[in-house]
């Protein structure tokens, strides 16, 4: 775990600590998502909110699944309908 403190100017800036900027290999500008949940500040990249939304995502669906062939072949179904 790492754990480093840092002050919010009277703009509600804050700068990230290089302890963390380093831990999260966090370089130049970057995105950052932010989660209030229970009075719980957490403090995300962008990339790690799509990889948690992917491995999700991931967990509902089979390997041998194409949901782009099964999507093509709606839209074929429906097209062949009208």
């Amino acid at each position: 775990m790492t754990i480093a403190s840092a002050q919010m100017n009277g703009q509600g800036r804050v700068v990230v600590p290089v302890v963390i900027r380093r831990a999260l290999e966090l370089e130049g500008p970057t995105n950052l998502v932010f989660r209030l949940d229970d009075g719980v500040l957490t403090v995300e990249t962008i990339r790690m909110v799509v990889d948690d939304v992917q491995r999700i995502a991931a967990e509902h669906v089979s390997d041998r699944e194409s949901l782009v062939d099964e999507l093509i072949a709606e839209r074929r179904a429906e097209s062949a309908r009208e």
